[in-house]
């Protein structure tokens, strides 16, 4: 008889995205977003005519940047730092078309 089949990969409990900290000043999330998008980060989602451009503000495209990036590279123990201008949150920060990836 054959052994049984492994169980089937467990799913985490919850999702997780890593977005730009609102309090930190523009320059340094600017510093920080420049590092992503220079790093494999999909920023083309974050330029103009992108499904992620609006809000055009600084926090917004960072965390779409933040996120993307992490959730990249965390399988190879890229962390949610960025210089300390990003946070976890449990809460998916996707609206409208610009989708958040997780997990």
């Amino acid at each position: 008889m054959p052994p049984p089949p492994p169980p089937p990969h467990k799913k985490p409990r919850f999702a997780v995205w890593c977005v730009a900290k609102p309090t930190v000043p523009d320059p340094i999330i600017q510093e920080a977003l420049d590092y992503a998008c220079g790093s494999g980060a999909d920023c083309k989602s974050i330029q103009q005519n992108g499904p992620c451009f609006q809000p055009n503000n600084l926090v917004a495209h960072a965390s779409f940047a933040f996120n993307s990036y992490w959730q990249k590279t965390k399988v190879a123990g890229g962390t949610c730092d960025f210089g300390g201008t990003a946070m976890l949150v449990t809460v998916d920060p996707s609206f409208n078309n610009c989708h958040f990836i997780s997990n």
